[in-house]
């Protein structure tokens, strides 16, 4: 899940929640700012604004322009244009922002003969105005600051989110007893398993393949066993060929054999490699694992059935100590305690180390509650600064 199992609490073992908590606070700043600079803005009218940005930016290029051209003894042709152009970039409305820094502009440089310090003079006289080339730049950079907030309170809530069900499931399992000895459930099965297994090798290894058949299929006829039954080419060809009498290993191993040689061995090649060849991953998969016992275990009434359903089936093939293990874990199934045991097996398998020690400090409940308010406090955030 979603912590680190490390024997020990990560110390960023709930990330999603102080994520999610620090990316609301990053959208409310930026919300608050923006709505700052907006306050600005619609002070002096938005209008008004935008037209002083625009005088003082048609202003500095006119400057730039003819910098060159219209001063000193420079083209008098140019030194005409440029008074035109910039009269007419500086003649703003009585009721501009900033408006006497366009008109002392003006004034520096209304003179028959320009030199390089008249230029100088008009930007630096510009300058006032020029605080709303910034503030309007200011609120473009708010604007995209404050989506990319909003954007990443967004994600954070969806990992806060998934950080709940997390913590939802470990709180439900923090009844479980987790001192309960759990070995004494799991060492039997375990021993069971691996006898199953390598029993089942045994008999795949020296059974007949008819055998072997015969036993898939009843062992699909019983409940909570799931095996491939042979495909049915190759049950026919068991069935009616002498090679039947194999155990499967051989009848792989005869697959690999030339023509010359399977001679010697079957009556029939052709049929043999038709029917085994083409069944060869089929074949090399079968193991016991369908006669193992689930692990967590399931509830007891259910895995005594199960049980009561594999012996007779895995006494055909193992021998009596896998079968009386096997019993044994039936008769525990049937204990009053094998609920405490089977439930502390489950929230064991299921979570981590870190959440597993959230359960045994008695914090379970705490963390959920922790981020059950961040995640409240993270969506009044989203839907106060929601912006049209």
């Amino acid at each position: 899940m979603g912590l680190v199992a490390d024997g020990g609490a990560d110390p960023d073992a709930d990330g999603p929640v102080a994520e999610a908590g620090e990316a609301a606070a990053r959208l409310r700043e930026r919300y608050d700012e923006l709505r700052r600079i907006e306050s600005r803005i619609d002070g002096y009218g938005r209008d008004r604004v935008e037209a002083a940005a625009d005088a003082y930016r048609t202003a500095h290029r006119v400057l730039d322009r003819y910098e060159e051209g219209a001063v000193g003894s420079g083209d008098f042709e140019s030194y005409v244009r440029f008074r035109g152009e910039f009269g007419d970039a500086v003649d703003v409305d009585d009721d501009m922002p900033a408006g006497e820094s366009f008109a002392a502009a003006d004034e520096a440089v209304d003179k028959r003969r320009l030199s390089e310090g008249d230029i100088a003079a008009a930007r630096e006289a510009l300058e006032p105005a020029g605080r709303f080339v910034d503030l309007l730049e200011a609120y473009d950079d708010g604007v995209d600051d404050y989506r990319a907030a909003r954007k990443e309170a967004r994600e954070a809530r969806k990992r806060l989110d998934s950080r709940l069900d997390e913590l939802r499931e470990v709180a439900e399992m923090a009844d479980a007893d987790l001192d309960a000895d759990v070995s004494r459930l799991r060492e039997p099965m375990e021993a069971y398993d691996e006898a199953v297994r390598e029993a089942f090798r045994e008999f795949f290894r020296s059974a007949s393949a008819r055998d072997v058949f015969g036993f898939l299929d009843r062992a699909d006829a019983t409940p909570f066993v799931d095996v491939d039954v042979p495909p049915t080419d190759l049950s026919e060809y068991v069935e009616s060929h002498a090679a039947g009498e194999e155990p499967p290993a051989t009848l792989l191993e005869y697959a690999d054999y030339s023509n010359s040689k399977l001679e010697h061995y079957v009556d029939d090649p052709g049929a043999l490699r038709t029917a085994v060849a083409v069944h060869r991953t089929y074949l090399e998969r079968l193991d016991g694992e369908p006669l193992t016992l689930d692990w967590p275990p399931k509830p007891g009434d259910e895995l005594a059935y199960e049980i009561d359903e594999l012996v007779p089936l895995v006494g055909r093939i193992a021998d009596d100590d896998a079968v009386a293990t096997l019993r044994s874990v039936r008769e525990l199934a049937r204990t009053d305690e094998y609920e405490r045991l089977r439930r502390a097996a489950a929230v064991r398998d299921e979570l981590d180390e870190a959440e597993l020690s959230l359960i045994e400090r008695g914090e379970a409940d705490d963390r959920l509650a922790e981020a059950e308010r961040t995640l409240s406090t993270v969506d009044d955030v989203l839907s106060e600064t929601e912006r049209e």
